[in-house]
């Protein structure tokens, strides 16, 4: 009897030797696009016939018509944006991710990622120094830790006032104060919007020649109204300027006016996790939610990200759902009460190698 998984044999093996190319010759192809809008256009733009193709004869017309408008990203000449390659482990357990095609979401739908994202988010927090207590969820990438750290905010510090905004939302809810650096990442804002808190309740604050938020000024700030519902947004690792702000000052001042704290180290968070730089992060574990990506420094596949809160029942509480045809672990996690993601792949597969590849020491 011919095997009926056999149809995946020749594609596989199409785009594997495709991908083989592609990574040995990164280092002698060009690294930006050689092929023009219009030629792309042209090439990929075929009429979407009747009858379809062959899977094998798919990627390898695939590979020839996106020739010259791949960027050559994953090697080591790219040197635009915070972008790099995978790692072998990382690479290879992502093809493994999409071959076992698991949706993520409950344990129930696929226990082994289940158990794989919670191992992965255990390392992670004790990396970065975050509390062992802390909640995490793995998302696509900081745009979206972002939005889940301050969800979780806003529950937290709207079900201190009594405002359930789960179930009010935001109509007439007390307003959020956001105090920032005059540095901030455009991402941040794009959550802050997504979550209708609104770009005009984000104070820009003074910084120093480093570009760091200045204590006197985030004080004077907080003082100015300091019974305000207020988010503190802090930097480890500025993209412009590389400032990482001083947590060991800020986040006593912040505790002083109950503000939340948020870390955006989309790209500095991992100097955690390097003894030479860790001083960098000095006091950051105080904080109320940090959101980091994976697939900057800990070279997994795109797309990957991490977001932490310590508060691990305001971060559940501003994301769990319950539908009477769902089935949830009485002992295990359940993926989607910490994320904002329902169908989600399972991307703790990458983390998890990437880590076992490197340990400690390759970080």
């Amino acid at each position: 009897m011919t095997n009926p998984n056999s149809a995946f044999r020749e594609s596989l093996d199409a785009a594997f030797q495709h991908s083989i190319a592609h990574l040995e010759h990164l280092d002698s192809r060009p690294v930006g696009a050689t092929a023009s809008l219009q030629t792309l256009r042209d090439r990929l733009g075929k009429s979407l016939a009747d009858d379809g193709a062959a899977p094998d004869r798919v990627i390898t017309e695939l590979v020839d018509d996106v020739a010259g408008g791949i960027i050559g990203s994953a090697g080591g000449r790219y040197f635009a944006g915070v972008v790099g390659g995978s790692l072998p482990a990382a690479l290879a357990a992502d093809w493994l991710t999409s071959a076992w095609d698991q949706n993520a979401v409950l344990y129930a739908t696929s226990p082994a990622a289940a158990i794989v994202e919670e191992i992965a988010g255990t390392w992670l927090k004790e990396l970065f120094g975050i509390p062992d207590a802390a909640g995490f969820a793995l998302v696509t990438g900081c745009q979206m830790a972002h939005t889940t750290c301050l969800a979780a905010a806003r529950h937290a510090i709207l079900a201190k006032r009594g405002w359930d905004v789960e179930q009010r939302g935001l109509y007439g809810a007390p307003p959020i104060r956001i105090l920032s650096g005059q540095d901030r990442h455009g991402s941040t804002a794009r959550a802050i919007r997504l979550l209708g808190l609104g770009l005009e309740r984000i104070v820009d604050l003074p910084t120093d020649h480093q570009s760091r938020l200045r204590a006197d000024a985030l004080e004077e700030a907080l003082a100015d109204d300091p019974d305000a519902p207020t988010i503190v947004l802090t930097q480890a690792g500025e993209i412009n300027t590389g400032a990482y702000d001083p947590f060991e000052t800020l986040i006593p001042i912040a505790r002083k006016y109950a503000a939340w704290v948020h870390v955006d180290g989309a790209i500095g968070l991992w100097a955690a996790a390097s003894p030479r730089y860790k001083h960098l992060v000095r006091g950051v574990g105080q904080a109320d939610s940090w959101a980091t990506d994976g697939h900057k420094w800990l070279n997994v596949p795109y797309d990957c990200g991490y977001a932490f809160v310590s508060d691990a029942e305001a971060q559940r509480a501003s994301m769990v759902h319950r539908a009477s045809y769902l089935r949830h672990a009485a002992n295990a996690r359940d993926q989607m009460d910490w994320t904002p993601e329902w169908s989600r792949r399972a991307r703790a597969f990458p983390t998890y190698a990437a880590l076992r590849q490197l340990g400690r020491n390759g970080l």
